[in-house]
């Protein structure tokens, strides 16, 4: 599903809302969680799962095209660890 595809979802459901209020929720929604991640912060939404950051050494990798070695920095990537009921009902 896609972002545009989850507003029509969530639009069809809630015919009061307009698909301008819709997106606008939406957007305010997945701004919220990249914010908090942002400041190093977790997003936890129980029976789904939680948004954290891990950390990721700098490291020298290989250009695959050249293989040249290439330095690669340090970074913080996204993780999503999913909630126990999420696990439980995809595994049923």
């Amino acid at each position: 599903m896609i972002r545009s595809e989850l507003v029509q979802q969530i639009s069809s459901q809630h015919p009061a809302l307009s698909a301008r209020e819709v997106e606008s929720i939406v957007s305010t929604f997945f701004d919220e969680i990249v914010e908090r991640l942002a400041k190093g912060g977790r997003v936890e939404i129980r029976g789904f799962g939680a948004f954290s950051t891990r950390s990721r050494d700098a490291r020298t990798g290989r250009n695959p095209r050249t293989g040249q070695a290439v330095d690669v920095d340090a970074k913080r990537v996204p993780y999503f660890k999913p909630g126990k009921e999420m696990r439980a009902r995809l595994n049923v």
